[in-house]
């Protein structure tokens, strides 16, 4: 019962990575606050938490609108009457070049993925200040440091999310850490629905495994464990850190080299 007594938010909470840090912080004493933008699978998501026994409440909430990332915090107050830890969670994948990336589909990108966890972290930090101090995750990605073709939005709002965790870590210090968990590919709804897009979801499910050297993409447990570390007591002189959960992904040199 590592974080009995605390109280977290975890935001894309009803699905994939969200949902497994929701469970992983409530299954060790959290009270936590879902938020999530669909509405069915939160109630559903947050059903299967209580008839675990865990102590949970949702709200339904779109992190992009500072109006909805008020009522995060409020909600947090008066449900629990603290909040000790934020995982920034809530993301969405858009495809894209440059050229082909629609104004429309660039800022809601933008607006999820990097002025989502600003705004809900603006709204956040100072309860998890007045309570005493704690942790805020940020959920990054490999295309944080590196990006393939066709994701310009996304690897854009990754590499500032980066960005802005590093910002806060230096600015929140010493009493609150601000760390960013940056994965590869890993089995969510998200990478299913990406999976779909193509002509044969199958042979790109496939591909996409043995793109990491370890054979096959996380599962969202995995990935969230290291949001638990992070959120923990047992990362307490952790901050500003990038942790790569990717399997290896980040690690091969493009090419083959041709020597004698």
């Amino acid at each position: 019962m590592e974080f009995k007594g605390k109280v977290a938010v975890v935001t894309g909470a009803a699905k994939g990575i969200g949902l497994a840090c929701a469970r992983g912080l409530a299954g060790n004493g959290a009270q936590v606050l879902l938020v999530d933008q669909d509405e069915a699978a939160l109630r559903q998501a947050t059903a299967d938490l209580k008839a675990k026994g865990y102590e949970v409440q949702a709200l339904v909430a779109d992190v992009s609108r500072s109006a909805d990332a008020q009522r995060i915090a409020q909600i947090a107050q008066k449900a629990f009457g603290a909040v000790h830890i934020l995982v920034n969670n809530a993301g969405i994948q858009r495809y894209g070049t440059v050229e082909s990336t629609p104004e429309e589909v660039w800022d809601e990108v933008l607006a999820v993925n990097l002025k989502g966890p600003f705004l809900v972290s603006q709204q956040v930090v100072p309860l998890i200040r007045a309570a005493g101090g704690g942790a805020v995750v940020n959920m990054g990605s490999v295309q944080s440091f590196a990006t393939q073709r066709n994701v310009v939005a996304y690897t854009a709002s990754k590499h500032g999310l980066l960005g802005l965790t590093r910002s806060m870590a230096v600015d929140l210090a010493p009493t609150i850490r601000v760390n960013c968990v940056c994965p590869g590919t890993v089995d969510t709804p998200m990478l299913h629905w990406a999976a779909s897009q193509a002509p044969d979801p199958v042979k790109l499910l496939a591909a996409v495994n043995a793109m990491h050297p370890l054979g096959r993409i996380a599962t969202p447990d995995e990935v969230a464990q290291v949001v638990l570390f992070l959120a923990s007591d047992r990362a307490s002189f952790v901050t500003g850190a990038a942790y790569v959960v990717d399997g290896g992904l980040l690690l091969p040199l493009g090419g083959t080299p041709k020597g004698d």
